[in-house]
């Protein structure tokens, strides 16, 4: 059985940003919302720093839907929107959400935003994947894996932009695939892996 996953090597983020505008765009996601973030940890504003000058750090951690193979947004969900695919994807299906925002309330990760208003872009049309939905007001919306992407057997787009190669995408129950080729030997964590939603990321050094 296929279960996509991804693997983020934490050491080789620079919290460039670059995963989190390509997904934008690839995704056709409106303006001020974002699927894919990078947050500076400990850190009250985006790019702060810890520790006193001149011995300032900072450490970086991407943060989208972590398509939990036990998700608790699809246990709440009253309608079915929220769904797990034949591919191990947590997915939504807009027809199906009636925007009550329990997943949101549910998902122990923040990973959905929603639709308060009749999306708006800049610049002022649709733009990235010409087959991913258009999403209306009133729904939920969060990271797919870029379902349209690989459905085509490409990598997400966070993967295929990520100028460091900190991202790897595939299937976790493959064991000659390249994901569980890197994770092999390795020590990889899963955030808040004490609430039981087993997510299919995994965060490595």
């Amino acid at each position: 059985m296929t279960k996509l996953g991804m693997a983020i090597n934490l050491t080789r983020c620079i919290g460039c940003q670059t995963c989190a505008h390509a997904c934008k765009m690839q995704n056709n996601v409106p303006t001020g919302m974002r699927w894919n973030r990078v947050i500076t940890e400990g850190c009250d504003v985006p790019d702060g720093a810890l520790g006193e000058y001149p011995n300032l750090y900072r450490t970086y951690l991407p943060i989208a839907c972590q398509h939990c193979e036990n998700p608790a947004c699809q246990k709440v969900c009253p309608t079915g929107a929220t769904y797990k695919d034949d591919q191990g994807r947590v997915e939504v299906d807009y027809d199906k959400c009636i925007g009550c925002r329990m997943c949101m309330a549910a998902c122990p990760y923040n990973a959905r935003v929603f639709n308060w208003e009749d999306p708006v872009r800049d610049p002022d049309f649709n733009y990235g994947d010409k087959s991913v939905p258009v999403r209306q007001k009133g729904v939920v919306e969060k990271c797919t894996l870029c379902k349209e992407r690989t459905d085509r057997g490409e990598d997400p787009m966070c993967v295929a932009c990520c100028p460091t190669r900190a991202r790897v995408f595939g299937d976790l129950d493959d064991p000659s695939s390249e994901i569980s080729k890197h994770l092999a030997g390795k020590k990889p964590t899963q955030l808040l892996a004490e609430k039981g939603t087993e997510p299919q990321v995994y965060y490595y050094e």
